[in-house]
């Protein structure tokens, strides 16, 4: 037997005072609503202070852009031959070369002596909350502040590092370590690292405190070594933070300006010329703000495609 079923018959209506039920499309878009009403601020403060002077960096790139167009208005459109002009020339090559070394030599130091240190931590003793304290003072103190600090420290004549070591006969005439060449680079680099070593440690040596105790003991009964655990255990977790460590540690290298400003100018003969102080040189002293805005815009891709490294990396280590 069956049942006729009234197709026609409506919802049973809602009791007295009870609300009706909302459609559920209409909430969906009211929750979309107030999810975009959130994020506004954000994007228009983005679209205002981030992207409107990066587009306005990209088109100046190519016009002939001087101090005369601030009075007149006037930046011809010349093409690529800004372009042409900054990669062709040898300072620009020059330039990128050293960005690289400084950049690399920078997070490697940073990133080894940092990690030294948070092993080092890694065990207790009296006083050592005080001395991870004191270790961050490098990183602490303003760029400009560390890079006039260390050129009275690395002075040819009145260092107190030449006259350190010729007091204890280390060597027989002071060193030029920022008035040649040969060592200028290598003095900044050394300085830089100096200076983001208490970031790596901080960073590492909270990583270091996520890895199970239960797993380094058990590596330990296995009978694995100091090296063995390392690179067998401690390193492959700390895969996460060591991408994050060294992508944003890139990041912040690569565009350095004031502390070689501070240290050496950008010299001697151009010794220490990186992309961020070229940059400086085309645009703040030559006032060539097209060419300065070529150099800017290969800069900001550099750090850009690091920046998408971080994300990407950032996201797996949330998703673990």
């Amino acid at each position: 037997m069956t049942t006729a079923v009234d197709e026609t018959a409506q919802p049973p209506a809602p009791a007295a005072g009870e609300r009706p039920p909302r459609s559920r499309s209409g909430a969906g878009r009211r929750r979309v609503l107030a999810q975009w009403l959130f994020v506004a601020p954000a994007v228009l403060y983005m679209l205002m202070y981030f992207s409107f002077p990066l587009v306005r960096n990209v088109v100046m790139s190519f016009q002939s852009y001087t101090p005369a167009t601030y009075f007149t208005g006037e930046a011809p459109f010349t093409g690529l031959d800004n372009w042409r002009a900054v990669l062709s020339d040898e300072l620009f090559a020059a330039s990128l070369w050293h960005t690289l070394l400084f950049t690399l030599g920078s997070l490697a130091g940073q990133f080894v002596l940092g990690m030294a240190l948070a092993l080092f931590f890694q065990r207790r003793f009296p006083l050592s909350g005080l001395m991870r304290s004191l270790l961050l003072l490098p990183w602490l103190i303003p760029m400009v502040v560390a890079g006039t600090l260390w050129r009275r420290v690395l002075d040819q004549e009145t260092g107190v590092l030449n006259g350190a070591l010729q007091g204890l006969q280390l060597t027989d005439s002071a060193i030029p370590w920022l008035s040649s060449p040969d060592f200028a680079l290598l003095s900044v680099i050394l300085v830089n690292i100096w200076i983001g070593i208490p970031f790596n440690m901080v960073i590492l040596y909270g990583g270091l405190q996520e890895i199970p105790r239960e797993i380094r003991e058990a590596a330990v009964l296995d009978g694995a070594g100091f090296f063995r655990r390392f690179f067998s255990v401690t390193l492959p977790m700390l895969k996460p933070v060591v991408t994050v460590v060294l992508v944003l540690g890139f990041m912040s290298t690569v565009k350095i300006l004031d502390l070689i400003l501070a240290l050496t100018n950008g010299g001697p003969a151009h010794a220490t010329e990186t992309l961020g102080t070229h940059t400086y040189q085309l645009s703040f002293l030559q006032l060539d703000f097209g060419q300065g805005a070529v150099v800017g815009n290969i800069l900001i891709l550099v750090s850009m495609v690091f920046a998408v490294i971080y994300l990407r990396a950032n996201r797996e280590g949330v998703t673990r």
